[in-house]
C-alpha cells in the first residue's frame, strides 16, 4: 500500500503486511524465554532447537524475532537455509555459499571437511558456534537432516560445532520420531511449540500492531471483536482479514474501519450478539 494512502490513516507502515518491521512484532513470554535460551545457552554450547506448530500459529514470526536478536550479537555468524527440500548436492552448494566456502558438490567428503574446519576455527577464535536457521524443515529429505547432524558433531558427539534451529509443522514432529531420524530427534535441546491463540491473545496482537504502526484507534472495538471471532485462533487469518479491510477502506475512501465495513467487504450478515 502506498505511503500516501497509509498517511490518510496515520500509519507509519501497513501493520498487516507480512513484512511488518521486526520491532513491531509482539514477543510473548514463551518466545522471549526461547530466544533467551538460544542467545545465552545454545549459541555457546551448540546443538539443535525446534520450533513446531500448525500453519499460521507464529513459527516464521518466531524465527524472524530470533534472527533479529542474533544479528545484534557480536561474533555470531547466522545463515538461513532457503531451500530445505534440496538434495544433498544442492544442500552442500547452499551451505558453501552461506559460510563462504567454495564447495564441489561431487566431493562431499571435501565439503564436509571444509565446513567443519571453518566452524572449528570460528569456535576457537570466538567461543561461539555459527547458527543455521531452517524454516519449513518438514520438507528437508532424511539424507540432508542426517548429514547435518553428522556434520555438526565433533569428538564422538561430545562437542557440537553448529547451532541449528529447525522450524516446521506437525509433519516434522512425526518424522523426528521415526527410526531414520530418531538420532536427530533425541538431540533437540530447546523447543518452542506455537499454538492457536485464544480471543484475548488475538486482541492483544492486533492492538500491538496498530499501536506500533502509529494508530491504535484505527479500528472500532466492534470490528476488532468481529475479526477475533472470525480468525479461528489463527494469527495469519487475522492479519489477512485485516489487510483486506484496510485495502477496501482505502479504495472506497472510508474514514472509519468498523463492523459495517467488514460485512460489506466479505458480504456477510451481521450476527445478533447476546446481551
Amino acid at each position: 500500500m502506498e505511503r500516501r494512502l497509509l498517511s490518510v490513516y496515520g500509519l507509519k507502515f501497513n501493520p498487516f503486511n507480512p513484512e511488518v518491521p521486526v520491532e513491531a512484532l509482539e514477543v510473548y513470554p514463551r518466545l522471549e524465554q526461547f530466544c533467551w535460551r538460544i542467545e545465552h545457552g545454545l549459541v555457546g554450547e551448540g546443538g539443535f532447537a525446534l520450533i513446531s506448530g500448525d500453519p499460521g500459529t507464529g513459527k516464521s514470526v518466531a524465527l524472524r524475532v530470533l534472527a533479529h536478536r542474533l544479528a545484534d550479537l557480536r561474533e555470531i555468524s547466522v545463515g538461513v537455509l532457503t531451500h530445505p527440500s534440496s538434495n544433498l548436492a544442492d544442500f552442500y552448494r547452499e551451505m558453501g555459499e552461506l559460510f563462504g566456502i567454495p564447495l564441489k558438490p561431487h566431493n562431499r567428503w571435501g565439503g564436509f571437511k571444509a565446513l567443519r574446519e571453518r566452524w572449528i576455527q570460528h569456535l576457537e577464535t570466538t567461543l561461539t558456534r555459527p547458527v543455521l536457521l531452517i524454516d519449513e524443515a518438514q520438507e528437508a529429505p532424511v539424507a540432508v537432516l542426517n548429514e547435518l547432524r553428522l556434520m555438526a558433531s565433533h569428538r564422538f558427539d561430545s562437542q557440537m560445532l553448529l547451532t541449528v534451529v529447525l522450524a516446521g509443522d506437525g509433519r516434522l514432529i512425526g518424522r523426528l520420531g521415526r527410526d531414520e531420524l530418531l538420532p536427530l530427534g533425541s538431540r533437540i535441546r530447546v523447543r518452542l511449540h506455537t499454538e492457536y491463540a485464544d480471543a484475548e491473545q488475538l486482541r492483544a496482537v492486533l492492538g500491538h500492531l496498530l499501536a506500533a504502526a502509529g494508530n491504535p484507534q484505527l479500528m472500532t472495538e466492534g470490528l476488532i471483536t468481529t475479526l477475533v471471532e472470525h480468525a479461528a485462533g489463527n494469527y495469519r487469518v487475522l492479519t489477512t482479514l485485516a489487510a483486506e479491510l484496510l485495502a477496501t477502506a482505502a479504495r472506497t475512501q472510508r474514514e472509519v474501519l468498523d463492523e459495517q465495513l467488514y460485512f460489506e467487504c466479505f458480504n456477510t450478515t451481521p450476527k445478533r450478539r447476546r446481551a
